[in-house]
């Protein structure tokens, strides 16, 4: 099998903006807070699910496809948007995106039924992949130093933003309602954008392929050996991390008793995660990086243990969310270090596979979630959720030859 620098077009051009620490670390920056933005607007839903069900009289089976919609949105942007980055100026087409998605925001929130609002979510998804842009952009602009490091800090802004996102959701609900939750996140998205406008450079593209060639290269990325363990691995982590999210809306309001607001904020808890992202990041440039996703892989297991006491008992509850978050966000950080490795040129296609792969896990695990917990409770979702984790450690410390990066 050839190696993944056979894919890189004979006419690509390495060039990038030339740029000052200084100036690179503003720019980073600017690019986490993009991706706070942008990510956060993908998990809006998940603390009003008990609102919206309410409000069009929805059942929780039914509402479960609500967050399963936008994150296979997500997974449908990053394979047909993301490859893209590539071959064009990722600026305009970040702006682009970005002012899309704010209109399709203004979209979920004049849902008259929730099918149509399950729609502008699978739309809202789909124009959400700006942060799978984000990260080989920063990782381009620092000219390729220190990448585990760079991809950490931006990954940190992504966490902030889906942190946020689960905390002023379900707050702004119990203010303004739902719907206003979602003018609010188009408005800040727009503003956003504004600012990008005047701050992003442009960035040559790094490939003269064309879409086509572009989109035609992604099966012969994933089946290089490296790359196919990363991206299955990350798959069934992200069913455990799905399965969680998605079912704790319901464990939250029927077994604690908590409304929207008190939801949205025990998102918070998860804070640890945004800390420990950059730590694994340079724990992804410094020490062996397999060894890096078995630890990592490995902590989303134990959170799925202490979790399991956590349907009766909230500190258990608390401390496994904790480790759970701590495991699946690290373990991402990592898995993209370490693809960072591979030629500059295939970067965006190499973020077009793993995540494409990982929301699909992540959109199956938020679908399995909800059944699971109608059928057999909690116990049910800890079983399913730690057998997912385990799979991917599997797949992860799997032997294989020729993985190196070159």
């Amino acid at each position: 099998m050839p190696p993944a620098t056979a894919l890189t077009s004979p006419h690509v051009s390495r060039t990038t903006p030339v740029t000052s620490g200084r100036s690179a670390g503003k720019l980073t920056i600017a690019l986490a807070a993009t991706s706070a933005v942008t990510a956060a607007n993908v998990y809006l839903s998940q603390p009003l699910l008990g609102a919206i069900a309410e409000s069009l009289d929805a059942t929780p089976g039914v509402l479960g496809a609500l967050p399963t919609a936008t994150q296979l949105g997500y997974a449908a942007g990053i394979l047909l948007v993301v490859p893209t980055g590539d071959s064009r100026d990722r600026r305009k087409l970040i702006l682009r995106l970005g002012t899309a998605s704010a209109v399709a925001l203004i979209g979920c929130a004049l849902a008259p039924t929730v099918w149509w609002l399950i729609t502008a979510s699978l739309v809202v998804g789909l124009l959400s992949a700006i942060p799978q842009l984000v990260t080989p952009l920063a990782v381009a602009l620092a000219e390729g130093k220190s990448s585990g490091r760079v991809v950490g800090a931006v990954q940190a802004g992504l966490l902030v933003g889906v942190l946020a996102s689960r905390a002023y959701s379900g707050a702004l609900a119990d203010l303004v309602g739902w719907r206003g939750v979602y003018v609010c996140s188009s408005v800040l998205t727009l503003g956003l954008m504004a600012v990008l406008a005047r701050m992003l450079p442009s960035v040559p593209p790094t490939n003269a392929g064309t879409y086509r060639a572009a989109l035609g290269s992604l099966p012969r990325l994933a089946v290089q050996p490296l790359v196919w363990r990363v991206v299955s691995s990350a798959t069934m982590v992200g069913v455990a991390f799905g399965a969680f999210w998605t079912t704790l809306t319901f464990l939250l309001a029927e077994q604690y008793g908590f409304g929207s607001t008190q939801i949205g904020l025990f998102g918070l808890v998860a804070a640890a995660s945004a800390v420990a992202s950059p730590w694994a990041g340079r724990l992804a440039d410094r020490a062996g990086r397999f060894g890096a996703m078995a630890t990592l892989i490995g902590l989303v297991i134990v959170g799925w243990l202490v979790l399991l006491p956590g349907g009766t008992n909230l500190w258990w509850l608390v401390a496994g969310v904790i480790v759970l978050d701590i495991g699946v966000w690290g373990n991402q950080a990592a898995c993209q270090a370490l693809l960072f490795t591979l030629d500059p040129a295939t970067h965006n296609r190499l973020n077009t596979v793993y995540f494409t792969l990982r929301f699909l896990g992540i959109a199956m695990g938020s679908m399995l979630g909800p059944l699971l917990w109608v059928g057999g409770g909690w116990p049910a979702v800890v079983l399913v959720g730690a057998a997912s984790a385990l799979v991917g450690l599997v797949l992860g410390v799997l032997p294989m030859r020729r993985e190196q990066p070159r």
